[in-house]
């Protein structure tokens, strides 16, 4: 067969959910296999499985979704408890990971694909990866990329969203959110899952709550390896140990250190807008500072540039890592001792910092004066601090 072994695995889910008569199973993995099918460039084929689907369904079917289910709402506002997210449509970078988070990340990605041969092994428990770390790390797009690179399509579940202002529905919330992910090929995302998976010991809950928690989890043990099913969290510490026991994979995406900076900074910038020996600089600027800060100063200089009609220009690049360190912590700690700083002052501690890569002609650039001007500043720092 032309395709035998390429969709070898979209097969073997269609013949595992018919021995075990799961019609829903074998309805969206062959509308599934139909769609990677024409995707592959074989329309006959795929227009074949579907004529089969149609033949065999005279029941009316809720709107479709992309696989012929219908999302899961609140059970009291009605409001839908996942959205699909269109990451075939988004125009991304590549994910900047360390040598050992993408270790991770590719076993994971690696028994992902294999997972058909985990059901007819009878292997239970699904394929779940915890991302953790502060906020701006990566953890979304991430998801995105563990998506596209499954050709599954993402399904992002904010789980504030699912604690109903009725604590009682909550469960059944969450029972209509892994109910969809057991029975449609797809990557569950669980954002900000610290909001559902607490600490059951907290004091402060309610115990109603802490019977969601443990809702949750039977939910999560009961989803087979069929399901992919991912978790980001910025308070790791918030999290039930019970829960952490459930994920197989668990990831911690850290602030990038300066290699991963300076990728991010090549990434983002367009080449013509800055120079390798400006990126240099940024890099230094950017300790402390996540994939998204970078980002959106990118996005910043791009919108000035626009805006302006002139060059992105070093100094520009400075003043927005200044202002994007406003009301951050310890992590940024040199950027923001130079808030407020005079130019003398701002000139000096950047000599002291590096000697050699702040050099006169660099804070010119970066402080928008003259190199004369740069040496004289820098100078009468020397003095003032004598």
């Amino acid at each position: 067969m032309k395709h035998e072994n390429r969709f070898i695995n979209e097969l073997s889910r269609i013949v595992n959910g018919a021995l075990r008569l799961d019609i829903e199973k074998v309805r969206n993995y062959t509308a599934f296999l139909a769609d990677k099918l024409e995707q592959d460039g074989d329309p006959t084929s795929a227009a074949r499985l579907r004529k089969v689907l149609a033949e065999s369904d005279h029941q009316l079917r809720p709107t479709d979704v992309g696989f012929g289910r219908m999302l899961p709402v609140d059970t009291d506002t009605r409001f839908p408890l996942i959205e699909r997210v269109e990451w075939s449509k988004l125009e991304e970078p590549p994910v900047a990971l360390a040598l050992d988070q993408w270790d991770v990340v590719n076993e994971f990605l690696s028994v992902a694909k294999s997972y058909a041969q985990f059901d007819t092994q009878s292997t239970v428990g699904s394929i779940s990866l915890l991302m953790y770390g502060p906020p701006g790390t990566g953890k979304s797009r991430l998801a995105r990329h563990i998506a596209r690179d499954l050709g599954l399509d993402l399904y992002v579940a904010r789980l504030d969203g699912l604690i109903s202002s009725f604590l009682g529905s909550t469960s059944k919330n969450i029972r209509a959110l892994f109910d969809f992910a057991a029975k449609t090929p797809c990557v569950l995302f669980l954002d900000e899952f610290d909001a559902i998976a607490k600490l059951r010991g907290d004091s402060q809950e309610l115990g109603e709550l802490k019977r969601v928690v443990n809702s949750f989890i039977q939910n999560l043990d009961a989803l087979g390896p069929q399901s992919i099913v991912l978790a980001a969290t910025n308070h790791q510490e918030l999290l039930d140990s019970a829960v952490w026991r459930r994920f197989g994979y668990r990831l911690e995406l850290r602030y990038p250190d300066e290699s991963m900076r300076k990728q991010l900074w090549h990434d983002f910038l367009a080449p013509t807008e800055i120079t390798d020996r400006e990126i240099d600089l940024l890099v230094d600027l950017s300790e402390g500072f996540s994939g998204s800060d970078i980002h959106e100063v990118s996005r910043r200089l791009h919108r000035r540039h626009i805006t302006t009609k002139t060059p992105s220009q070093l100094k520009d690049a400075f003043s927005v890592l200044q202002n994007l360190s406003l009301g951050e912590g310890e992590e940024r700690r040199f950027l923001s001792a130079l808030r407020g700083k005079s130019v003398e002052d701002m000139a000096g501690l950047l000599r002291e910092r590096n000697e050699k890569l702040y050099s006169h002609a660099s804070l010119a650039q970066l402080l928008g004066i003259s190199k004369a001007t740069a040496y004289r500043r820098s100078q009468g720092s020397k003095k003032d601090g004598n």
